[in-house]
């Protein structure tokens, strides 16, 4: 081979680096589907695998040249899946179109890191392993996912397993190894793929897959968990409401009119928990004690608990203000508040303040004034207790796990959507949390002010939801649930263990090739 076809031969495995993005970004809603997943990988390790017989020219040393594959195909992952904080940023944070998209840009060239620090170890493998280095892919993926959901407090949105959420007898997985497993599971059809011409991984993976498949469809199948524990009638209200419509006093009054309507009709429907979105009262909750009455008597004559999203204000030096949930108990009082632990990044907090200058007026924007809260409070209801992740928390397993191991019978969310507008996150998101449910074993229940809002049993089915944009009030059936899964009473030691196998390999890897 000429060093000039050397040389166009490595520029195409940028192309194949770039298509691994564009099948990641395209394995998730609402303009993917799930079968893209399966293959997404397949074209980077390709790439990272396919040099052993090239001319020497000038190039980066291999580790450099994974790092660069990686970052390629994250760069694009994540443009494809994130390009609409672009739009939070320009039409509710007040920065310049110019600016937004630099903050953007940061952001995912960040979560490259992590799809580049993958293809740089697989690639060292398969250097030090041959093909048994590429079959060992899946566990170095799970272990980069690891990193992206916990460093620098973590951003795990559209982790590989995500997009099975819909392909019930896979999803299944995440009530043994949680969504860590299934990305798993699905990135190891691309490394099969990848070395075909072994026989026993390609029959291995295949006998995996048709196992984990067999055994979800039994799972749903018997829904053993939907005739367990006490039935509740949860109403869920879906108000609508523009996000530069919350913030007008003049809408104030008619806003809250219309939560207190739509409530009457969920209670008229046979409610029995009824459940606003996040940031939903127009007022802070606890400031506006005339306003709060209004709901505290509703509650108290109809005899049903409600739980609501709103700002909380801690006096002090300094003030502290919360994102909060308040549950306001069938005889009109409060029975308890949750304050939301993690905080959106360039939503309800800016992180790198100092770095991202550029970025001053969106810290305007969002303000200074948002404090985490620091204990994962269970809100009692009837004699059962529940738990309330507040929007982006939803996407963090160990904390709604947290939540369950603390005694959590159901799971709800409320989150206020309409930022993303009629992007795909919030298709993203509602996938995201009904992962949860599978993962604990407990019914979920998802208020949002725009959309979607729905329930979801414990194996992932969708009972009911609503569409995006539509003022709507759901209501249905969930249970109280306390049995357990694997994932639940173990947590993410799959994901932890895939972390200390590629450490140790990495460090045969390195004797290998001294």
């Amino acid at each position: 081979m000429s060093k000039l076809n050397a040389l166009s031969t490595r520029s195409f495995d940028y192309v194949l680096a770039s298509t691994s993005g564009v099948l990641l970004a395209l394995s998730f809603p609402k303009f993917g589907h799930p079968a893209f997943g399966w293959i997404a990988l397949a074209p980077l390790l390709l790439a990272l695998t396919n040099s052993a017989s090239r001319v020497p020219i000038p190039v980066p040393s291999p580790l450099r040249r994974g790092f660069l594959l990686g970052l390629t195909c994250g760069i694009v992952y994540f443009t494809g899946t994130l390009y609409w904080i672009t739009r939070v940023m320009t039409t509710y944070g007040g920065l310049q179109p110019f600016v937004a998209l630099l903050v953007n840009a940061a952001l995912v060239a960040y979560l490259a890191l992590f799809p580049a620090v993958f293809a740089m170890i697989t690639g060292r493998l398969a250097t030090a392993f041959g093909w048994r280095g590429v079959i060992a892919a899946p566990l170095v993926w799970v272990a980069t996912e690891l990193g992206r959901t916990h460093l620098l407090t973590g951003f795990p949105w559209v982790l590989l397993g995500y997009s099975q959420a819909t392909v019930l007898p896979i999803a299944q997985l995440a009530s043994l190894f949680g969504v860590f497993g299934v990305s798993a599971l699905v990135a190891s059809v691309s490394a099969a793929a990848v070395v075909t011409r072994k026989l026993v991984p390609v029959v291995v993976v295949a006998s995996l897959v048709a196992a984990a498949a067999a055994w979800g469809s039994i799972r749903v199948r018997s829904a053993e968990l939907t005739r367990l524990g006490d039935p509740v009638r949860v109403g869920l209200v879906q108000g609508n409401i523009e996000q530069t419509e919350k913030t007008e006093a003049a809408r104030a009054t008619s806003i809250f009119a219309s939560y207190l309507g739509m409530t009457r009709e969920a209670i008229g429907r046979g409610a029995e928990l009824v459940i606003w979105p996040e940031s939903s009262t127009p007022f802070m909750f606890e400031e506006e004690p005339p306003a709060a009455a209004r709901v505290r008597a509703i509650a108290r004559e109809a005899r049903v608990s409600i739980l609501l999203g709103s700002d909380q204000l801690e006096r002090g030096r300094p003030d502290k203000y919360f994102n909060s949930a308040f549950l306001v108990r069938s005889d009109g009082t409060t029975a308890g508040v949750y304050r939301k632990m993690h905080l959106v990044p360039f939503g309800e907090y800016v992180p790198l303040r100092r770095l991202l200058f550029f970025a001053a007026p969106l810290v305007e924007a969002v303000g200074a004034g948002f404090f985490a809260g620091e204990k994962a409070e269970l809100l009692p209801v009837d004699g059962h207790v529940i738990s309330a992740a507040i929007c982006y928390e939803i996407v963090y397993p160990a904390l709604v796990r947290q939540f369950v191991r603390g005694g959590s019978e159901l799971l709800t969310t409320i989150t206020n959507d309409a930022w993303f507008g009629r992007t795909s996150a919030p298709y993203q998101h509602f996938a995201q949390a009904s992962m949860r449910a599978i993962e604990e074993g407990r019914y979920l229940v998802r208020s949002a002010n725009t959309g979607i809002s729905g329930i979801v049993d414990p194996y992932g089915r969708v009972l009911d939801e609503s569409t995006i944009y539509e003022q709507t009030v759901i209501v249905g059936q969930a249970r109280y649930l306390n049995a357990s899964t694997f994932y639940q009473r173990h947590g993410d030691v799959f994901a932890y263990a895939s972390l200390v196998v590629t450490i140790a390999m990495l460090v045969l890897a390195g004797r290998r090739v001294q």
